[in-house]
């Protein structure tokens, strides 16, 4: 008899802790979620920058290549001139 009931009582307790892994387990479940949810915001983020990075940096390379042209045909028409 008290076999049986020290084996309830570890039946129990065993039960007691499966619930707690369990809800455990959705907690982390959904915290889970919230942070894949803020990598994808990140990532998000990250694409715009590098978008406006590039953007930006293509226009100064535009400006490099203008100012660039416009020197060398400065020369040139000095050289002609002198």
């Amino acid at each position: 008899m008290k076999n049986n009931e020290n084996f309830k009582k570890e039946l129990d307790k065993l039960r007691e802790q499966l619930q707690e892994t369990r809800e455990h387990e959705q907690k982390l479940e959904e915290k889970n979620i919230k942070l894949q949810d803020e990598i994808d915001s990140l990532w998000a983020q990250l694409d715009e920058i590098k978008k406006s990075d590039i953007e930006n940096w293509s226009d100064i390379i535009e400006q490099i290549k203008e100012e660039t042209l416009i020197q060398t045909l400065m020369e040139s028409k000095n050289k002609i001139e002198a």
